[in-house]
Order: C-alpha cells, then sequence, then structure tokens
C-alpha cells in the first residue's frame, strides 16, 4: 500500500519548526549585534536590544512545540493504522 502524503506536502508542526528556526536565527543576530560593543569597547546598545536576544528562546522554544506537534500526529497516525 503506498502513502498517501505526498513529498511537497507539509507535516502537523513543520510551519511551527520553519518560524521557530527563523525566529531563533533573529536572535542569535540580536545576540551578537548586543555583545559586539563589548568586545569592540563602544558603547553599549540600549536594554531593549538585550530583550531582542532572548528571540533565541522563544524560536526554540516554537521549534521544540513544532516537533512535538510532529511527534503527536505521527503517534495517532500510527495508532490509527492498526
Amino acid at each position: 500500500m503506498r502513502d498517501k502524503t505526498q513529498t511537497n506536502s507539509a507535516a502537523p508542526g513543520d510551519r511551527l519548526v520553519r518560524a521557530g528556526a527563523i525566529v531563533f536565527f533573529i536572535g542569535a543576530l540580536a545576540t551578537l549585534v548586543t555583545v559586539a560593543p563589548l568586545f569592540l569597547g563602544t558603547t553599549p546598545f540600549p536594554t531593549y536590544m538585550f530583550g531582542l536576544s532572548m528571540l533565541m528562546a522563544v524560536g526554540f522554544l516554537m521549534a521544540g512545540a513544532g516537533v512535538l506537534r510532529s511527534v503527536a500526529a505521527g503517534r495517532r497516525q500510527a495508532r490509527a493504522g492498526r
């Protein structure tokens, strides 16, 4: 029996993983920009820039939630296949 999932179809949680990766890399870039003045000896950025660095954690959590959602969908599909 052939699997009904197409190769280009998105599984549950895929978009959440992609969005989480994008948010994570934006947070990583903000972290590099925020930390650079500390090493270069220039004036540090305002405090809200340190808040933008927290996007790394937010993106990581989003991607993790997407993976868990994908796992749950796979388990439901496996249970239904019995």
